[in-house]
């Protein structure tokens, strides 16, 4: 099999299941399953749990740096961290993660850099988060599938209303598509055709999306069961003030006054728990790089 990295003069010098980094692995893993369970349970990775990785990772750096006179290891503990930070920021306001997995990938990139050397160190992280996007992908799916068998009349009722609903959506986007893909068959341009076929089934899994959403992400819950981050469905109102609804969730301060002032259930928006997610993509990791290099 072709090493496109090779092609690319990148070569993969060092392996990562070495004596310094094995104590990295072990508490990334652990952590890692903390968060799960945490995500499961309270739906939030608390912030507390992902900082005092930090700390111990940064900590363990320092110690060896120091130990043994080489301050590259420290460095680049530190080098993760800054781009874990900004990471964070742009997958958090690209709202494609919650704060407290924002918080979660920023930890575990000060553990990412395994190497002493950039390219080595680059490939890791550019890696994982190809990992992470793909074992994201197919967690989701398989999770929605498990959604829908729970509650799969109601899905299929909400399914054919979201349609109804979207179909001039769907016909228009159907219809352009179709004819994008005759002209990209009739000139050979196979590359563009893939595309075109993700765009006709962009509108199919709009609809999947919101049918799941409304079905098995949306749920009433009392007052005592709200927590921070949770992201209200409707507006509240209580003592002539009106909390919104808004994608970064209730604050601390919200969420005290609703718990003081109102008395109804409030119905929420969750998402799908995507710590999973980050142990599939670590575990692939370690595995792919002292065990399978020749497959990149």
């Amino acid at each position: 099999m072709i090493n496109y990295l090779g092609m690319l003069g990148i070569s993969i010098s060092e392996k990562i299941l070495l004596k310094e980094n094995l104590f990295l692995i072990g508490l990334a893993v652990i952590w890692i399953i903390v968060a799960i369970i945490q995500d499961f349970r309270k739906r939030e990775v608390e912030n507390w749990w992902s900082f005092s990785l930090i700390a111990f990772v940064l900590a363990y750096r320092a110690f060896l740096s120091i130990e043994n006179w080489n301050y590259l290891y420290f460095v680049w503990g530190l080098i993760g961290l800054a781009i874990g930070f900004i990471l964070m920021n742009l997958f958090y306001y690209a709202r494609i993660f919650a704060g407290g997995d924002a918080k979660l990938l920023m930890a575990l990139s000060t553990i990412l850099p395994f190497g002493m050397h950039w390219q080595t160190n680059l490939i890791i992280l550019v890696l994982f988060l190809f990992l992470f996007i793909l074992s994201g992908a197919v967690y989701g799916f398989i999770y929605s599938l498990f959604l829908i068998f729970l509650r799969f009349t109601e899905f299929r009722v909400e399914f054919s209303k979201q349609f109804e609903k979207n179909k001039r959506l769907i016909y228009l986007v159907c219809s352009f598509g179709m004819l994008l893909l005759i002209i990209t068959l009739i000139l050979d341009f196979y590359l563009v055709t893939s595309l075109v076929l993700i765009l006709l089934l962009f509108p199919f899994l709009l609809i999947y999306s919101l049918a799941i959403e409304e079905v098995n992400m949306k749920k009433l819950v009392s007052v005592k069961e709200l927590t921070v981050g949770d992201w209200i469905v409707n507006p509240i109102k209580a003592k002539n003030k009106i909390i919104k609804p808004y994608w970064e969730g209730l604050s601390e301060e919200e969420l005290k006054f609703i718990q003081k002032h109102y008395k109804k259930k409030v119905l929420v928006r969750y998402g799908i728990p995507f710590t999973p997610s980050f142990l599939i993509a670590f575990v692939l990791l370690v595995l792919y790089f002292d065990f399978f290099p020749y497959l990149f």
